[in-house]
């Protein structure tokens, strides 16, 4: 019975996240548009028949809440083409290991509260935080395969600078997240979000961990290849990166693969730093009334939603860095920043101090941090003095 159960599950959330993929591409444009002063899709809808109702709905057609159908029907009926100078087996392994690999991760991420309720695929995993850096990690090898398959110059470029990203952006990622391990006590995301659910609104990580959650969020973007990190696709440059050579569902698979991956941080987000399913009054450990895990469902997607819309906004807002840096971000601050907020965590569980001592701990860091960003360009760009005349510096020195 629990092997169906789980089974009946796996449909349920493998149709959800699917169905919820194709709108955010809907959700995406819409918001591009928004941010560009344009409308955006809205032409793509259904017949409805009745004169009276296509009178009604003639301006929007529904919003143009048909045109993932529309979409995915395009990439069904393409022809699926395969150039004739890619490695075969590698080329068609890629798309599959990169939807694979997403999916695979979202199996231990709870979705409501499982005290009181079947919430997840596999529930109760006390090392689920490991499990889906684990498996996510492993999305780089479809990244790679696709761009070496390819026999593309474009595509290997790519694929080059995709696996210096995420395996830069991996560590400042993992080691945020080590924080709120160590405060918790535990690697289980069920046991995180009662962590914070028992301390109330005011126990969310983020109050005391706002550091993290800004590495964190960073970091994830990486991760996902979102803008402003998105090199390895960067279309300007490299026509469409590691997945030039692929068209048709192959090129659909890796579309639902980073939109997946978006969803999968998102929801870490929501529970790793947000309390998850809580909210104050009405999603609560000890709320009991008709309903109330559904309610709980509904506040976590909430949350989930919201990080999804920060995303998207960020991604239509900020230009794209350059690949120089895009590493110096990775290695030269979030990683510095990411040691330090892990030392004060540590401090803090060693001494049984307060967990608030982390906030400004954590402000005065990144302060810090932030200083020193803006007095090293500065004093780069200062005269060189040599034999006791000042001479000017050498072209270039400066940086902005």
């Amino acid at each position: 019975m629990d092997i169906l159960i789980t089974l009946i599950i796996i449909a349920l959330v493998l149709f959800v996240l699917l169905t919820v993929d194709a709108y955010l591409v809907l959700l995406e444009r819409k918001v591009a548009a928004w941010v560009q002063d344009r409308i955006g899709p809205n032409r793509c809808g259904f017949d409805l028949g009745q004169p009276e109702l296509k009178k009604l709905f003639r301006d929007f057609r529904f919003w143009g809440l048909g045109q993932p159908l529309a979409d995915g029907l395009k990439f069904a009926l393409k022809e699926q083409v395969i150039p004739a100078h890619v490695n075969r087996v590698l080329y068609l392994l890629a798309p599959a290991v990169s939807v694979f690999t997403t999916l695979l991760a979202f199996a231990v991420v709870p979705f409501g509260d499982t005290a009181h309720g079947r919430y997840a695929i596999a529930p109760n995993v006390d090392i689920g935080i490991v499990w889906i850096f684990a498996v996510s990690s492993l999305a780089i090898y479809a990244v790679i395969l696709g761009g070496w398959a390819s026999n593309s110059k474009y595509s290997f470029l790519g694929a080059l600078r995709s696996s210096a990203q995420i395996i830069s952006y991996e560590i400042p990622l993992g080691m945020s997240i080590l924080g709120v391990a160590l405060l918790t006590g535990s690697l289980n995301l069920e046991r995180i979000i009662d962590h914070q659910a028992a301390a109330g609104l005011l126990g969310w990580n983020f109050w005391v961990q706002p550091l993290a959650f800004l590495i964190f969020l960073s970091s994830a973007m990486a991760e996902c290849n979102r803008v402003p990190f998105d090199l390895p696709e960067a279309e300007q440059e490299l026509i469409g990166g590691y997945h030039t050579e692929y068209s048709g569902i192959k090129f659909l698979m890796f579309f639902v693969g980073e939109y997946v991956h978006l969803i999968t941080i998102s929801a870490l987000m929501a529970v790793l730093f947000f309390g998850g399913w809580h909210f104050p009054w009405i999603a609560t450990p000890d709320s009991a009334y008709a309903g109330a895990g559904i309610v709980k469902l509904l506040v976590l997607t909430g949350k989930i939603a919201m990080f999804i819309m920060l995303m998207m906004v960020i991604r239509w807002t900020i230009p794209r860095f350059r690949f120089d840096q895009l590493m110096n971000l990775a290695w030269k601050t979030l990683m510095p920043l990411a040691l330090g907020n892990l030392m004060i965590a540590m401090l803090v569980k060693q001494f049984n101090l307060s967990a608030w001592f982390m906030l400004p701990a954590s402000l005065l860091l990144f302060v810090g941090a932030g200083w020193i960003g803006l007095i090293a360009p500065a004093r780069r760009a200062l005269p060189i003095a040599r034999d006791g005349q000042a001479v000017e510096a050498a072209p270039g020195t400066a940086t902005s």
